[in-house]
């Protein structure tokens, strides 16, 4: 019984916390900013705030609830994202043109499901031990929308022409020192730092009983040959040389879809990157605006396209998932708040305080490893399946999280996935080579 209590006093207390913390990332908004959606994969703030509160309605309350009643049916067709076994709902990249429900009845829908979900884990409901189950997934559903309100946030401000800060009193354009910054890039990646991993069997996949997705099961063994993993993400520096030895016209470093790519490009170079008059390139941070690019810190927000280039142009590769789980478990295993993670409020991959290897936070690592299933793969039933199976097609592996991430949320199995073009995320590189 004490243990039935702990983990309802647990379970009540974490949901607290999470609920509360996507509202906080949206405080300092202007009730424009809420609405607008200026790119397809972007969603109104508003959207998100819904939708993970539809999560919990739709797949909790309605199902062990007995005679539930919805906040507003006729909100499933505005907050249900993917899910065809939901019903009908608006298509994506329409839901910026979505002005009612208004904010302050997305606000009250937020409140009546959390007054509901407390109610039920302090019952004493026969399907108890399956509810938390559920209230534990979908805590973890809005952890991932915690980090796209992040990314989407910063996508809303820093392509408007104010460069608006988040937060913060940003840099002035014209810093002392900032030439110096933003001019030189470094050499090709001679000094970049390598970590030599064995090769041989190694295990892969989610070990333990803490939560995991199910993209990272089950547990199998892959063989690797001996390679060596760069010990930090690329730099901006080492990313701008790349740039000035003309990088992005040089097709021999690209995939033939790559470069087709990048000559539809406005900027040749990563997003919220733009060079002023004097040619100095700046880019947009959310703790302060527009800012001069600071040459030590890690590349951001470029698309796998991207990322292998520079990797082939510097002499290197891009890791499979398999050696960045490898190299992780064996140099940086263990979930740092030193790691930089969302928890900070600091959303912005600087550099890490640790002398040590790091391969957590900061930035997710594209990989060279398209999103497949593990074999085995024990794909759920239901509408819950919809989660992560059907997306196994055309996307790659990321790994290691970033400073949009909650700490809580992220191991070193998670397996984050994208489109190869996709980059408004916080995306980085870090190199590998074969020995």
């Amino acid at each position: 019984m004490t243990k039935n209590i702990e983990k309802a006093v647990d379970t009540k207390a974490h949901y607290r916390e999470v609920r509360q913390q996507s509202v906080a990332i949206c405080a300092p908004l202007r009730p424009e900013d809420y609405v607008v959606q200026p790119y397809p994969d972007v969603s109104p703030p508003k959207w998100h705030l819904g939708h993970v509160s539809w999560f919990f309605e739709n797949f909790i309350l309605a199902e062990f609830v007995d005679g539930y009643t919805c906040f507003d049916e006729r909100l499933n067709w505005f907050f249900n994202s993917y899910y065809e076994s939901q019903g009908p709902r608006i298509t994506r990249s329409s839901r910026g043109n979505m002005t009612r429900p208004e904010l302050s009845v997305v606000l009250a829908y937020r409140q009546h499901v959390d007054e509901a979900v407390i109610a039920l884990l302090e019952s004493e409901h026969p399907a108890i031990d399956r509810i938390r189950e559920l209230v534990e997934l979908g805590l973890h559903h809005e952890q991932q929308h915690q980090e796209l309100l992040v990314t989407d946030i910063k996508y809303i401000l820093g392509t408007n022409p104010y460069f608006p800060a988040y937060q913060g009193a940003g840099i002035s354009a014209g810093s002392a020192g900032a030439k110096e910054v933003v001019k030189q890039g470094n050499a090709k990646a001679e000094h970049y730092p390598f970590k030599t991993i064995k090769g041989g069997l190694h295990t892969i996949g989610h070990q333990g009983d803490g939560f995991c997705w199910d993209n990272e099961l089950s547990v199998h063994q892959v063989f690797l040959e001996d390679f060596q993993i760069g010990a930090r993400p690329v730099t901006n520096g080492e990313y701008l040389a790349f740039m000035n030895d003309g990088g992005y016209d040089r097709f021999e470093f690209w995939q033939m879809e790559g470069i087709e790519w990048a000559r539809g490009l406005e900027v040749k170079a990563p997003l919220y990157w733009n060079q002023d008059e004097a040619g100095n390139w700046m880019y947009y941070q959310m703790d302060g605006g527009l800012q001069p690019v600071n040459s030590l810190l890690p590349v951001t927000h470029i698309s796998w396209f991207e990322a292998d280039a520079y990797a082939r142009w510097a002499g290197g590769r891009l890791p499979t998932e398999f050696e960045w789980e490898v190299a992780c478990r064996e140099l940086d295993p263990e979930v740092s708040p030193q790691h930089n993670w969302s928890d900070s409020k600091q959303f912005q991959a600087y550099a890490s305080v640790r002398e040590e290897t790091q391969m957590l936070g900061t930035c997710w690592e594209w990989t060279n490893s398209a999103y497949l299933p593990y074999p085995r793969y024990p794909r759920p039933e239901g509408a819950l399946g919809e989660y992560n199976g059907k997306f196994m097609v055309n996307q790659m592996v990321l790994r290691g999280g970033s400073c949009a991430t909650p700490m809580s949320h992220i191991r070193l199995t998670y397996r984050n996935f994208f489109q190869t073009d996709k980059r408004w995320q916080f995306t980085g590189i870090r190199l590998a080579k074969d020995l």
